[in-house]
């Protein structure tokens, strides 16, 4: 029950659901433009044609699979689920697959051929005929070496290891290869001994899957008496058979289940709820991921957070000095009025000052007095020093004599005959030798 009044929230969830309910993984065609590339991987573009657009994302695990560097202008088919992003409500397409739009001649004949098949209504859903729900006999149209055969026996062994498998061998490229598929679907349905057949083979480049595009093969197909079913390439590679067929498998394994889901109902459906969970889940994560990318573009710098703070210290600064210019001004005249009180109780100095300067002149007189005794007084104890000093004796003509031993000889009985003797005079000295001694 959806309630009177829902929130802004419950809207965007529940229009999610319902885009996503609705519409089926399909392919979509147009111009690249607006594109963005996120630090988390994510690619984020518009596809629009010559009157429309609409937005895309490609989250990182499926971008890094593109083979080509995406640009402004390309033309493109994605692959896209429906999808609405709850946390600004925009609607969205989430790209699971790219491809280039137009590949030259091959593109070319190939969009010729499907107009024509188109208009002829051999594409239309209601010539489609639905598989049995329990075939009794599959038959395979594919090449014995094909690695495509091996999975589709495979997964047969595994999923319905009791049901007949009977092989119509056929090359699946190369020359002639067309004429040889068409007449290997012919002859499962003339001899009319399957309830369904599978046409298989592994992927490839379109030149390599060219063969399933060629107008003959799609006419047998058409006119099989039992249902066919495509697995043809990967889930990206689509053909002019896969159009034709009564139902297309991504792959030659999906075809094989999709043959045998009848025996497997129960494990199918448990199947269906664990990929709509995890399909819940991933949009949910993927959700997320995109409201990571929108906040982590609304993170600030450091250096511009840096620079927000400068501009805030200097507005602040500018603030606090109008403040304290403000708040001396207030102060300043009840300063200017005690000072003047101030100055109006201040002592009279200048008899004092006259004074004092009568007694220095008096103190630096006394001191010189003093002084010049005293330096008198210096000047004879000076003068007693230098008659007593062993210079003023050297002066008068003596001299001093020393031993070898470096000692001053008081008397001969300290010198032998023959000894080398110091003789320092007032001026100089000089050596000599004992001759004689009394």
């Amino acid at each position: 029950m959806i309630p009177e009044v829902l929130t802004v929230s419950q809207l965007n969830r529940l229009a999610r659901e319902v885009l996503q309910q609705n519409f089926p993984l399909f392919w979509v065609g147009g111009e690249i433009s607006n594109l963005a590339r996120a630090n988390s991987g994510h690619v984020y573009f518009s596809l629009k044609d010559e009157s429309s657009q609409v937005r895309c994302v490609m989250f990182r695990n499926r971008a890094q699979s593109v083979p080509w560097r995406l640009e402004n202008g390309q033309q493109i088919e994605a692959q896209v689920l429906v999808t609405l992003y709850e946390a600004r409500g925009d609607f969205q397409l989430s790209v699971e697959g790219l491809r280039r739009a137009g590949i030259g001649a091959l593109y070319e004949a190939y969009a010729r051929l499907r107009e024509l098949l188109e208009i002829e209504g051999l594409f239309a859903p209601e010539s489609k005929r639905p598989l049995p729900r329990f075939p009794g006999r599959v038959g395979i149209i594919s090449s014995p070496q094909a690695v495509a055969l091996h999975d589709i026996v495979t997964t047969l062994r595994r999923r319905a290891a009791h049901l007949p498998v009977i092989l119509y061998p056929t090359p699946v490229q190369g020359d002639g290869a067309a004429a040889k598929i068409a007449a290997a679907i012919l002859l499962a349905a003339e001899r009319s001994e399957c309830d369904v057949l599978i046409v298989a083979r592994g992927g490839g480049s379109i030149e390599d899957l060219w063969a399933f595009n060629e107008e003959s093969v799609a006419r047998a197909i058409t006119a099989c008496s039992f249902p066919v079913i495509s697995g043809i390439g990967h889930e990206t590679d689509t053909t002019i058979a896969d159009l034709v067929a009564d139902l297309r498998a991504p792959t030659p394994t999906a075809a094989a289940e999709l043959i045998t889901a009848g025996w497997f109902a129960a494990a199918h459906e448990l199947a269906t709820l664990g990929r709509s969970l995890s399909r819940i889940l991933r949009s949910s994560v993927e959700s997320r991921m995109q409201r990571l990318d929108l906040l982590a573009h609304r993170l600030l710098h450091p250096g511009a957070q840096v620079r927000q703070d400068r501009q805030l210290v200097a507005h602040l600064s500018t603030r606090l000095h109008g403040a304290l210019a403000k708040r001396l001004r207030h102060h300043a005249i009840p300063l200017e009025r005690w000072r003047w009180h101030l100055r109006q109780a201040r002592p009279a100095t200048q008899a004092q000052a006259s004074r004092l300067a009568l007694i220095s002149q008096k103190l630096s007189a006394a001191a010189a007095s003093c002084l010049a005794g005293q330096r008198q007084r210096l000047g004879g104890l000076a003068a007693a020093l230098a008659q007593l000093s062993p210079q003023a004796t050297l002066e008068r003509g003596y001299s001093i004599v020393r031993g070898s031993n470096g000692k001053v000889v008081n008397g001969s009985d300290q010198v032998a005959i023959g000894d080398v003797v110091e003789l320092r005079f007032a001026q100089g000295w000089a050596n000599g030798r004992i001759v004689q001694r009394r």
